[in-house]
């Protein structure tokens, strides 16, 4: 982790917050939509994936382990068998590009998903041969930095019981990040542990926050707050494309 100034400190904090709240709250999309702020302040994806992965889950195995019976697990293993090895392919190319392009492609990835918002445009899946598709461009998009998320939820929405679906996207979350980590290790990528710890109490401040807004999330659609989500996301996310490509 290089020098940061206390500006650029509270700005992490509170991206940090950001990430927490949106992932517990819609159960999906903490580093998706909080990476691109990330890239801001560092653009550097190898350092603070790590360090949201360890905070994905601690946060995802507090949520579920007392709620397990609520996890759909036969979708669960079906969809995992589909998404393995795109998610293998991503870690491979997070771990083999060139960051600059790996930053491009975030910034690119997560515009799209900003215009999807803005103009409230649902990932949706009506058969088969599009959740196949869906399952391998988030698995691979979830390889190359954690923001796969929307992509894969489309596809579980259309398989995975309302009651069932967050607990069962939580431990999805798990196991693909323990692949991404298992990676880190292997390849000898900081981990930054430490600076993870650091960061767990004010994440643990937006995971709590979000917790409390599901229920309204869910109840409204959450369409009001995704189409807010999305002007910022295209805002930052095009800017960063402008700047990467400068």
């Amino acid at each position: 982790m290089p020098p940061l100034t206390i500006i650029e400190w509270v700005l992490v904090c509170l991206v940090f917050v950001w990430s927490g709240f949106v992932r517990s709250g819609l159960g999906f999309g903490g580093a998706a939509l909080a990476m691109p702020l990330m890239l801001f302040i560092i653009d550097n994806p190898l350092l603070w994936l790590p360090i949201v992965a360890t905070h994905l889950l601690i946060f995802s195995a507090l949520t579920v382990y007392n709620r397990l019976r609520e996890v759909d697990w036969k979708y669960l293993k079906k969809a995992m068998l589909i998404l393995l090895v795109p998610k293998l392919i991503g870690v491979f190319g997070l771990l083999s590009l060139p960051n600059d392009l790996l930053v491009i492609i975030i910034y690119a990835i997560t515009f799209c998903y900003g215009l999807a918002y803005v103009f409230n445009y649902s990932f949706k899946s009506g058969n088969r041969l599009v959740d196949n598709i869906l399952l391998v461009m988030g698995g691979y998009a979830s390889g190359t930095s954690l923001i796969g998320a929307p992509l894969i939820s489309a596809v579980f929405v259309r398989h995975v019981a309302i009651e069932k679906l967050r607990n069962t996207l939580f431990v999805a979350w798990m196991i693909l990040v323990a692949i991404k980590m298992s990676a880190f290790v292997v390849f000898e990528i900081d981990l930054q542990f430490k600076y993870a710890l650091y960061l767990l109490p004010v994440a643990a401040i937006g995971h709590y926050l979000g917790l409390n807004m599901h229920n309204r999330l869910i109840r409204d659609g959450g369409d009001k707050y995704k189409r807010m989500l999305g002007m910022v996301l295209v805002a930052i996310c095009g800017y960063g494309l402008l700047t990467a490509l400068a």
